[in-house]
């Protein structure tokens, strides 16, 4: 695309998102008795409850009930509620914005606090997209790797990162694909450098938590919030996991109580939603937001049950990987140095996984959590055998 049929920050933002392409798009679409592991989709009919809400809201209460509209009190009174008991911290209806989704919520909030060129520290291994839109936006990506030994933020190298273009630092918290919370005193230790660097800079540093899957919690875990340690934290929230219903987008950001000049990022969140068409959600998905917020369409302990029945079952079989904390996913050490290869020959038996090259991890691979136990008891049996083939050839090298 060198011609320049599309501008060159198109071309970067292709670039970012080709592995992701290549890992999704290289099985086609699965058969009907595939293991489909590869996104967290739903692999059974929606609940009856989310698709009767959705209807009864589709029904129109009067002639303005798909018009024009700049908001719904209802709405957004009925997120701040939800996410003040979710994370202890009294959330005040006017800071949240109602947008389809965390994607739109991301975007939203790295237009209104990022200019073009300057840097957004990200965390790998990532979202499949957080490069991408910090591309798009004509700011620069900068990429710290996550600690191995236990997938929390490195907090040295963030500071290392820093430099006095840094304006924002994004974060996802339980992360995708490791299953990793961000601990309180891993929070505590990322605002201090933040602060310390703001000061230093002479202009804030923006933390951007997402939060997408921040209800998909297993046992005891608890949910931690940046928000809870530092002032400037912009959470990104969706219902789409919650409601295990990717497709039909809703969600919104928030802006703590503490936040500063709040009063001026409220009305800058609404000017630059008209701008860039990254405000507000569908009427039908904005009047339901109230029901949706008190469902929970996962079924977390049968996902949970099918966590523990793949962790155990993969180790036994002599894959690495760690028990995740929190959302849809495993991530498993490939048993080959090629992860797309390994890809490739778990699809030779209807088992599909995503690549770790998918995510910045390759020699990886993930599984996603949201497949049916059918799909999982059709599918140990082609994991064993892949393991043993490449136990006969040899042990893989470590990935690096």
């Amino acid at each position: 695309m060198a011609d320049g049929t599309v501008s060159r920050r198109t071309e970067r933002v292709l670039a970012s998102v080709q592995p992701f392409l290549t890992g999704m798009r290289r099985f086609g679409v699965p058969g009907p008795n595939a293991s489909d592991f590869l996104a967290g989709n739903p692999q059974e009919i929606a609940s009856r409850e989310y698709v009767e809400t959705l209807q009864r809201w589709l029904e129109p209460k009067d002639k303005s009930w798909f018009a024009y509209s700049i908001g719904h009190r209802p709405a957004a009174e009925a997120a701040a509620k939800g996410l003040s008991a979710e994370l202890g911290i009294e959330f005040d209806p006017d800071d949240i914005f109602i947008n389809r989704g965390a994607h739109h919520g991301l975007v939203a909030a790295l237009n209104v606090v990022v200019d073009a060129g300057d840097e957004v520290i990200f965390i790998s291994p990532p979202w499949f997209f957080y490069e991408a839109m910090i591309l798009a936006i004509g700011a620069e990506p900068v990429r710290v790797r996550a600690r191995q030994s236990d997938w929390d933020l490195d907090i040295d190298a963030i500071a290392a990162a820093i430099t006095n273009k840094t304006r924002a630092v994004l974060i996802n918290t339980p992360n995708n694909p490791t299953g990793r919370i961000y601990p309180p005193e891993t929070l505590a230790a990322l605002a201090k450098v933040l602060e310390e660097a703001s000061e230093r800079n002479g202009r804030p540093i923006y933390l951007i938590s997402d939060e997408a899957y921040s209800r998909i919690l297993f046992e005891d875990a608890r949910m931690h919030s940046p928000a809870s340690h530092y002032s400037r934290s912009l959470l990104i929230h969706t219902y789409s996991k919650s409601s295990l219903a990717p497709g039909q987008r809703l969600g919104y950001v928030a802006l703590p109580p503490q936040m500063p000049d709040r009063e001026l990022l409220r009305i800058a969140f609404l000017a630059s939603g008209a701008g860039t068409g990254h405000i507000g959600a569908d009427a039908v998905m904005t009047y339901a937001l109230a029901d949706i917020e008190r469902m929970l369409n996962v079924d977390l302990p049968a996902l949970q049950r099918r966590r523990d029945w793949m962790v155990s079952a993969l180790e036994e079989m002599g894959y690495e990987l760690r028990s995740p904390e929190a959302t849809f996913y495993l991530m498993v050490r490939s048993p080959m140095e090629d992860d797309l290869a390994f890809a490739d020959r778990l699809a030779k038996d209807e088992v599909y996984v995503l690549p770790g090259s998918a995510f910045e991890m390759p020699g990886y691979f993930r599984i996603s959590l949201t497949a049916t136990d059918g799909m999982v008891e059709r599918s140990l049996s082609a994991f064993a055998a892949a393991a043993q083939e490449q136990s006969t050839l040899g042990a893989a090298p470590a990935p690096g």
